[in-house]
């Protein structure tokens, strides 16, 4: 499952609605550490695909969205699980410290 793009517009369905705990990569295009954070979470989406979601909010296009989560800084990672949120990350995070993040929802 490819990482996939979250927006206002489908975040009910993509998020609220998902069976199985999604990843949220909060992001913008200009943070040089939300790059290293992609591929990262690139990777992730490879090896944990069809057990996990991830998908990416560019902060600046979906604003309501880091609103509604309180982003202040980016990178920040929300783990959702039924439409309930599991916890959050701020700063560029590893695999190993993603799969944490995961431990009580997988």
């Amino acid at each position: 499952m490819a990482v996939v793009t979250i927006t206002k517009d489908n975040f009910e369905t993509e998020v609220l609605g998902c069976k199985i705990p999604v990843v949220l990569d909060f992001w913008a295009e200009w943070c040089e550490p939300c790059k290293m954070q992609s591929t990262v979470i690139e990777e992730l989406a490879a090896e944990l695909d069809g057990k996990v979601k991830f998908g990416k909010v560019n902060v600046d296009e979906e604003a309501s969205l880091a609103l509604n989560y309180q982003i202040m800084s980016i990178p920040t990672l929300v783990v959702m699980h039924y439409g309930l949120f599991q916890g959050k990350a701020i700063g560029v995070q590893g695999k190993d410290a993603i799969r944490e993040m995961l431990q009580g929802v997988l």
